[in-house]
């Protein structure tokens, strides 16, 4: 169980950075604000630097789901490292599991994308649980 959480914070950590990406890098592209469903050019100039810092966020949750998961798997099973490991994965993959929760109750047209973002943080912290309670 250990091993395929730790696959799918990285995975979710990898999303996230993809996500990043779009919102901070790219986000005045129009192939960008369009998957975002912003209307215009104008409205994408407008909220560029709202996106600038949302990107930063989900970029600050990818890099400790993937500290977390380094943690865990070079330290021994119980160590302090691999306690310090687990709280990254727990809090930064239940953060970016409770942001596609919002995004979810956000609206009907959000579901896809709320998916996309929940699922792989939900596996690892359900595989996580799993892993260490007795």
């Amino acid at each position: 169980m250990t091993l395929a959480s730790l696959l799918f914070a990285f995975l979710a950590g990898a999303l996230h950075v993809f996500i990043f990406t779009l919102e901070s890098l790219t986000w005045t592209r129009p192939a960008t604000w369009k998957r975002f469903g912003v209307a215009s050019q104008s409205d994408a100039e407008t909220t560029r630097s709202l996106a600038y810092n949302q990107g930063f966020y989900n970029l600050f949750l990818a890099t400790g789901a993937f500290i977390g998961a380094g943690l865990v798997a070079l330290g021994g099973e119980g160590s302090a490292q691999a306690v310090a490991g687990w709280t990254l994965i727990f809090s930064c993959c239940g953060s970016m599991l409770l942001a596609a929760a919002v995004l979810a109750f956000t609206g009907r047209k959000y579901l896809r994308a709320a998916i996309t973002q929940g699922i792989t943080p939900l596996i690892a912290v359900v595989l996580g649980l799993l892993a260490i309670l007795p």
